[in-house]
């Protein structure tokens, strides 16, 4: 099924725009992977019901495994009705951009995020064309990050090849979540006034997903008013002495002021 479809009807039943971002970190050393899997798990069960989706980056895949613990969260979340997103920002060369994609939809993972830095032919291109082959997987867009240093990179004047005009980075790479047909575009919460920009590029073809609320100082209010549609929260969840008061915290938030 498609992944639009999933994290449209998860959106419309909870009334959430909220994916739990569970990036729990842990050496081995510190914690074991079993009691590692076992927090994610734990987490996930208390707050399914305040959010749409489930997004898992390296902080859970290195420790555990694709096949393995992962697969086991991948698995939960989908019986608690939840798609399920890799946030590996994929930016390699074609073949080996296939070979990864494929990997993630066979351990379940609907959508997948890549670095749209790669280009088409031979980068972005052959990503998309698996998502396909896997009934419509999700692919999502990196457009601007949330961390400091984002200005430094995102917003540098590039000659665009499509139309030969010096263009903020971050502008071409909404113009080509739009031209490649993705699922969604990551803009981050701590620049809302980037969230309206790249809104305006993609007219509603395209739904934002916007990372760093709390935690880093980003708040929904202002970027559910520029255009954001879904919220990826984590630390601000996960880390609070109540997860399930935390994530209902911001369902109610992003809901009732969108």
């Amino acid at each position: 099924m498609a992944f639009r479809y999933l994290i449209e009807k998860a959106s419309e039943e909870r009334k959430s725009r909220i994916v739990l971002a569970l990036d729990l970190s842990a050496l081995p050393k510190d914690l074991g992977r079993e009691a590692l899997k076992k927090r994610a798990l734990k987490v996930l069960r208390e707050v399914n019901q305040y959010i749409c989706a489930v997004k898992i980056n390296m902080q859970l895949l290195l420790p555990l495994g694709l096949y393995f613990g992962v697969k086991e969260v991948v698995d939960e979340a989908h019986s608690l009705g939840l798609p399920v997103i890799i946030d590996c920002k994929l930016s390699d060369v074609g073949h080996t951009n296939a070979w990864a994609t494929r990997h993630y939809f066979e351990a379940g993972f609907d959508a997948i995020i890549i670095n749209p830095i790669i280009g088409w032919e031979q980068g972005a291109q052959p990503v998309f064309e698996v998502a396909k082959e896997y009934g419509g997987r999700g692919v999502i867009l990196l457009v601007y990050t949330s961390h400091k240093a984002a200005p430094e990179s995102y917003e540098l004047l590039v000659r665009d090849p499509e139309s030969g005009l010096d263009k903020p980075l971050y502008v071409i790479f909404a113009e080509r979540a739009v031209r490649w047909g993705a699922d969604g575009a990551v803009v981050g919460a701590t620049y809302p006034e980037k969230v309206k920009a790249v809104a305006e590029v993609l007219r509603n073809k395209v739904p934002i997903f916007s990372p760093g609320v709390g935690v880093q100082g980003g708040r929904i209010e202002p970027c559910l008013k520029a255009g954001s549609k879904y919220f990826i929260i984590g630390r601000s969840i996960f880390n609070a002495e109540k997860p399930a008061e935390a994530a209902k915290f911001f369902r109610d938030l992003a809901w009732l002021e969108g």
